[in-house]
């Protein structure tokens, strides 16, 4: 008998020992983090309140508990209960039952009042049915994205089934090693931005954090051909974490299925679909510009089936020896700082992934509170000692201004903006100028994939600040909903039209100026000498955006229509405009301010993703200021701890 199983046994005795006599246990089985108990009585479970959130407590594992599918009632009758139970208020748009595993997916568009206080609801369908409700929201904007994901994951259950017992033992596996080290291995993003990489690994354990792209350097990945990554077989990685779906996170996941990798992926529900939309669309542009691209969509596919959802605050065993708890990270959606506890209490680490450490319209600020942190992994995009951003009330100022001067001339405002995160942040902003009369009311076109991403956040809106999630559940209040926004389908006909038309707003991808709507738009409306076009994100060294930015007037322009795709030179006539403030990431002041108030602090600091100078000067100001150990790593570099 293995060692996963002897365990199994000694829980499912321990679980009979602590529940009523009455209460039957008929398996006990691990599917990924969480402990899966399956009785004949799910009702009498249901009624003893309390009884999960003990067991949970004294056993110190995740517990849900399912019932044996021969015991359930008929899923025509578990429906009339169920919708008994329900408030009419909570708006069910389906019910979706599962024999096999005794679950019914209840998708309602106020899916707190399907849970109820603590649960009540959840607790007292069970009495009523026996089935084991799972709760999803309606999209309040119907989303491509998380259809297809429900859908495929529905389809995959079996599979994805199987997957999950093989982690779930794969995480309680006998430790085989007396050694204590720990270590990080950089694979990218340092003194860069872009390709962000790592590996952390234990004597147990190599877990791989990210693995993204680089803007504008086509062909510069991470290092995953080294020993500690997949130099020696895929199989030699544990699990993935993925802090948050910005491609140069992300983007090359899907690859590690290619080479063999058949292990899950950790990262935030949110993540999950965002990261399906923006690698499927990475692969769409690699293939528009006739570059090959990396890996297939079914590697999309594999890498969502893999994937295994944390929220916010959760604290999972991913590793013999190691623990994940996701906080807030203020960045984009789903985005998370990421705590690893390791060993017994040996030692904790946590990557920043990419924060903003202050309240935006969209988000709270990052979370810095964590029991015990002896290294962090910090993102330095704008360490450098002058990169000190606009106040957010100033940069709205700001790009009110030059929204009226240019309505004023009857020229266009185009804004190029990542689809996730910037994009919702300036509709936000642009939904209320408009309402409070602050600017004219003017059509603002959405082009990309920003109508799809804004469906995404409003599928979400708990991970979203608390008065904007408010406002999200009540439908009539909806910021995104506005009747100024307009979703253009693509179609170069619709943009000679919004070019020829009146004064107007675009928000097109991509926010670097690296293909994709924001080329056509240039062609559109570059030589209208009236408009203007306005930065309002970061713009990577090498990119388009960056050269605009710094002056340059000719562009080079893929000519898609009848000259056999040669590149021409456009003459931009536009005024250009950058309104810093609205960046995503922290500013310097936000992070020295996030190191500043983490209590305890850090004993060493890892300066990474950022430009050569931001991380020098990052980690220079933190060891003088806090006299704490600091790096700015080099990439293909290793860290040993303890």
């Amino acid at each position: 008998m293995s060692s996963v199983d002897r365990q199994l046994e000694e829980l499912e005795a321990e679980i009979k020992s602590e529940i009523p006599s009455d209460i039957s246990v008929s398996a006990v089985k691990y599917e990924g983090p969480e402990l899966v108990v399956y009785t004949r009585d799910p009702k009498k479970f249901a009624q003893q309140g309390d009884l999960i959130r003990r067991l949970a407590s004294k056993l110190r594992k995740r517990i849900t508990v399912r019932p044996d599918p021969d015991v359930l009632s008929r899923p025509e009758t578990a429906r009339e209960q169920i919708m008994e139970v329900i408030p009419e208020d909570a708006g069910v748009t389906d019910l979706d039952f599962h024999a096999d595993t005794g679950e019914v997916v209840i998708e309602a568009a106020k899916p707190g009042m399907v849970i109820g206080r603590h649960g009540s609801t959840l607790r007292e369908i069970t009495k009523k049915v026996g089935w084991t409700p799972e709760v999803v929201r309606t999209p309040p904007i119907e989303s491509s994205t998380v259809s297809n994901v429900r859908n495929f994951l529905k389809q995959e259950r079996d599979e994805r089934r199987d997957i999950l017992e093989r982690v779930g033992r794969q995480i309680h596996r006998e430790e085989m090693s007396d050694d204590e080290y720990v270590r990080i291995t950089t694979l990218g993003c340092c003194r860069e931005v872009g390709r962000a990489s790592f590996i952390l690994s234990t004597p147990e354990t190599r877990i791989l954090i990210d693995c993204g792209d680089k803007p504008g350097a086509e062909g510069e990945v991470p290092y995953l051909q080294v020993p500690e990554a997949l130099g020696a077989g895929a199989t030699n990685i544990d699990a993935v974490v993925l802090t948050h779906a910005h491609l140069d996170h992300s983007a090359l996941l899907p690859l590690l299925f290619k080479y063999g990798y058949d292990g899950p992926i950790y990262t935030t529900e949110p993540t999950r679909d965002l990261m399906g939309l923006l690698t499927l669309d990475y692969l769409d542009v690699a293939a528009k510009e006739g570059r090959a691209p990396p890996y297939e969509s079914e590697m999309v596919r594999e890498a969502i089936k893999h994937t295994i959802p944390l929220e916010y605050g959760d604290v999972t065993d991913i590793a013999p020896d190691v623990k994940l708890t996701f906080h807030n990270a203020g960045h984009i959606l789903g985005s998370a700082v990421s705590h690893f506890h390791i060993g017994d209490g040996l030692y904790n680490v946590a990557f920043s992934g990419d924060i903003h450490y202050k309240d935006t319209r969209l988000f709270n600020g990052a979370v810095n509170d964590f029991p015990r942190v002896e290294t962090l992994v910090l993102e330095s995009t704008y360490g450098g000692r002058n990169d000190y951003q606009t106040d957010q009330e100033d940069s709205e100022r700001k790009l009110i201004e030059v929204i009226n001067e240019t309505h004023e001339k009857g020229g266009k405002v185009l804004i190029p903006a990542f689809a996730v995160g910037r994009s919702q942040e300036i509709m936000l902003v642009l939904e209320e100028a408009m309402r409070k009369g602050k600017i004219p009311e003017m059509p603002v076109h959405l082009d990309g994939m920003i109508w799809e991403a804004t469906a995404i956040h409003s599928t979400y809106p708990e991970y979203l600040r608390d008065d904007l999630r408010d406002r999200i559940f009540h439908e009539d209040e909806n910021p995104f909903l506005a009747e100024e926004f307009n979703h253009i389908d693509g179609g170069e006909e619709e943009r000679q039209e919004v070019a020829d038309g009146g004064p107007c707003i675009i928000l097109s991808t991509s926010g670097m100026v690296e293909g994709g709507p924001i080329m056509s738009w240039l062609r559109h409306v570059g030589s209208q000498a009236d408009s203007k076009m306005v930065f309002v994100g970061y713009q990577a060294q090498g990119t388009l955006g960056r050269r605009i930015q710094n002056g340059w007037d000719e562009i080079p322009i893929n000519d898609r229509g009848g000259n056999g795709g040669r590149s021409n030179t456009l003459k931009l006539k536009m005024d250009i405009e950058t309104v810093d403030g609205f960046s995503g990431h922290a500013d310097r002041q936000g992070l020295e301010d996030f190191v500043r108030t983490m209590n305890p602090r850090p004993e060493k600091v890892l300066c990474v993703h950022g430009d050569e100078s931001s991380v020098q000067d990052l980690s220079s100001a933190l060891y003088h200021e806090f006299n704490m150990r600091t790096f700015a790593p080099k990439n293909l570099e290793t860290f040993r701890f303890k």
